[in-house]
């Protein structure tokens, strides 16, 4: 189906924020905002959000991006936290299972831009995944990581929505231009 000629679709991002702490009310959910923040300022298209604040726990990692993906129909899911080495960082564990088709292109382009700031960065496990009609990315969790990673790795995700046959999703292109083949 071409772009043009696709119905006028709902635009519903998921939005899932994985750290134990912020679940508990222990820490405030910088992450989660950070995120929606940004989108506000990439996106011209209005848009819908799904919202979570969940723990470190892989069977609800995986069954809130199933829900999201599946029952709330949410062409992209961006989770922030639980990418790093520690035993209870399982989100990248939790995306695979779920995805049909694993995106390795963006968490190599993640790591690369964030080893311009921190050595640290190849600690990072994020990744992405195509579940069915809807791309899951993995964040960091930390606010300045996630706008550098989605900086880099935006101009990207319309055109794989597009090709996932999804919402045709228009940019504010003064703060974030798409790249779009003709």
């Amino acid at each position: 189906m071409e772009i043009s000629s696709r119905p006028n679709q709902s635009i519903r991002i998921g939005i899932i924020n994985v750290s134990d702490r912020a679940s508990k009310g222990i820490y405030e959910d910088i992450p989660g905002k950070a995120i929606v923040e940004t989108l506000n300022e990439y996106l011209k298209s209005s848009w819908e959000k799904e919202y979570a604040v969940i723990p470190d726990e892989q069977d609800l990692i995986e069954k809130t991006l199933i829900e999201m993906a599946d029952i709330k129909k949410c062409c992209l899911i961006i989770t922030s936290g639980g990418t790093g080495p520690a035993l209870r960082d399982v989100t990248p564990e939790a995306t695979e299972a779920v995805c049909n088709k694993l995106m390795p292109g963006f968490g190599e382009l993640m790591r690369a831009k964030s080893l311009t700031y921190v050595p640290t960065a190849i600690l990072s496990r994020q990744t992405a995944g195509i579940r069915n009609q809807t791309l899951i990315l993995n964040l960091p969790g930390k606010p300045k990581a996630i706008r550098q990673c989605l900086d880099v790795v935006f101009p990207a995700i319309p055109y794989c929505i597009d090709l996932l046959e999804g919402p045709f999703i228009e940019c504010n292109e003064g703060v974030m231009k798409p790249f779009r083949p003709h």
